[in-house]
């Protein structure tokens, strides 16, 4: 899990650079005598800063985007099958942070577009690119969020708002998290559903053969896989859950 962590922060990366135009490493130098300019300390607290982000880029991405709803409804499949170790776990969250980019490439783009270009550029301050980056990620959890939740935790934060936009980020996360747990447990029953019929056809099959000596699992798994396949599990399954995002 640690690696996968350090994967998602190092894509982050990659990503961000190949949206965003070249940030300039500023010059680091150690004088014993001299007194450092404000330049260089300036500089200093943005490596700081950059650092930070970067160290908490995973638990970001993770909890406001569409990785946590999309991770789960993989590892259900992966279970309803049989098949507790395949697709590996690389693979799962592999294909779960691509598809991830894909439903939030459109927030990523305007993100891109009202903060992090006017920031590089220097034509806004750090906390008007904030301000502006949170807008279409409000707006990316409030789309996917249960009003039941969202009134749950600002209830508990005893918060009122005169609009959704309003609501405190930090009172939406849990929110948007809650939601899509709640979505991704649900779409996991429905895709358990047919693979349990197998199994019980199996084994009543098994039963009345007289065959109860043999596990109805060896039978059923390489049925569930056919099935699987024949009715294009994989590629309906995506389209699912990208056509879940509004």
């Amino acid at each position: 899990m640690k690696r996968a962590l350090v994967v998602l922060a190092l894509l982050i990366g990659i990503i961000a650079a190949a949206h965003a135009q070249a940030l300039p490493i500023p010059h680091v130098s150690i004088d014993m005598g001299g007194k450092g300019g404000s330049n260089d300390v300036s500089s200093s607290l943005e490596i700081m800063a950059l650092l930070t982000i970067l160290s908490l880029a995973p638990a970001i991405l993770m909890l406001t985007t569409a990785f946590t709803r999309i991770v789960i409804i993989l590892s259900f499949v992966r279970s309803a099958l049989g098949t507790p170790t395949i697709p590996p776990n690389q693979v799962i969250i592999g294909l779960s942070l691509f598809l991830t980019f894909f439903v939030m490439g459109p927030t990523y783009n305007q993100v891109n577009h009202d903060a992090i270009q006017p920031l590089l550029a220097k034509k806004i301050t750090p906390e008007k690119a904030f301000q502006n980056a949170s807008v279409p990620m409000k707006e990316f959890m409030l789309r996917n969020t249960y009003q039941k939740d969202l009134s749950l935790f600002m209830n508990l934060r005893h918060e009122k708002a005169a609009t959704p936009q309003d609501v405190d980020i930090v009172t939406l996360v849990p929110a948007f998290i809650t939601s899509e747990l709640k979505t991704a447990f649900i779409i996991g029953f429905y895709v358990f559903v047919p693979f349990m019929i197998i199994d019980l056809i199996v084994a009543s099959t098994l039963m009345s053969m007289g065959m109860m000596m043999l596990p109805p699992t060896i039978v059923s798994l390489p049925a569930k896989i056919l099935v699987f396949v024949l009715a294009n599990g994989w590629g309906t399954l995506i389209a699912a859950i990208v056509a879940g995002y509004r």
